[in-house]
């Protein structure tokens, strides 16, 4: 039960992240009949639109890649000096 207890904000987190999920998808069929008409009409808002998704996503994971390494860099430095290891 102390377990469950531990884990139950995090379920609590994943759940809601999931309701709000599900009803926030209602935009993209409009943004797809929009690029897809801009499209037909000879625009080149479909590539922008997808370069401009490629940019959003890539960028919360470089920032997590770059905090990462330098998480890992600062702690292989502070083990080799920790008292503790003596």
């Amino acid at each position: 039960m102390n377990k469950f207890r531990r884990f139950l904000p995090y379920l609590l987190v994943v759940f809601l992240m999931i309701i709000f999920v599900i009803s926030s998808d209602a935009q993209c069929p409009m943004c797809r009949m929009s690029a897809e008409s801009n499209l037909k009409n000879g625009g080149t808002m479909g590539t922008s639109l997808n370069v401009g998704i490629l940019y959003l996503l890539a960028l919360p994971y470089s920032l997590a890649m770059v905090l990462g390494y330098l998480w890992y860099k600062n702690r292989k430095t502070n083990e080799e000096f920790d008292p503790r290891n003596n």
